[in-house]
């Protein structure tokens, strides 16, 4: 799994964009304008954030050791994902998945 893997699959979903609004290090997946995804593009081990269900996100913090709360983010709502090769690839989108329907969900938001 690299980052690219993870790059493609976020943009193989519908409507999503990606961009960089923290610099140049930073890649960061929207849908509906909402964040979905961030990935730091030189992490060693990779590892991404996905928002995630509350509960949902206490049972996988206790249930896997490369998921922790979210780094810099809403530690109730969101997750950071060590790509440690301990968790399959589809493990992996089924959490990418989990965080895009939570986002895709909600409508934008009017200025």
């Amino acid at each position: 799994m690299d980052i690219e893997t993870i790059r493609y699959y976020c943009l193989s979903k519908p409507d999503v964009a990606e961009t960089m609004p923290f610099g140049p290090d930073t890649l960061v997946y929207k849908v509906n304008g909402k964040i979905f995804l961030l990935m730091g593009m030189d992490n060693v081990p990779l590892s991404f954030n996905v928002k995630c269900d509350p509960d949902v996100a206490i049972e996988l913090r206790e249930r896997y050791p490369c998921v922790m709360p979210g780094y810099h983010m809403n530690k109730k709502h969101w997750n950071t994902i060590i790509v440690d090769g301990s968790v399959s690839f589809k493990q992996l989108k089924e959490w990418i998945d989990h965080s895009y329907d939570l986002v895709v969900g909600k409508k934008k938001r009017s200025n």
